[in-house]
């Protein structure tokens, strides 16, 4: 049975195409919940304009997919609270976005 930890290890390897930092470092996915092999993620943007915003959705979703023992995905759009890179992001992301 997959865990939140092996669904968060996948999408380490999702990048935001624009800034080239991945989603997990850039701190957009706020919660990753497992019910049987079915995961709920929610995540946010950058911006909510973000021109990206449904490919990068979709992009999250593919990968989650492969989660060992993940069979079904649906990804939740939240802009509550907002993304706040100095709350939000890794100690990584931040220093990749030259928040010091």
């Amino acid at each position: 049975m997959a865990k939140e930890t092996d669904v968060r290890a996948t999408l380490e390897e999702v990048e935001d195409p624009e800034m080239k930092i991945s989603v997990i470092d850039l701190g957009l996915i706020y919660d990753v919940r497992i019910e049987g092999e079915h995961a709920e993620i929610d995540m946010t943007l950058t911006s909510p304009g973000c021109p990206i915003a449904a490919e990068l959705m979709a992009t999250v979703h593919r990968a989650a997919l492969t989660t060992e023992g993940i069979e079904s995905v649906h990804v939740n759009l939240t802009f509550s609270p907002l993304w706040d890179p100095k709350i939000h992001a890794t100690e990584d992301g931040q220093f990749e976005l030259g928040i010091f």
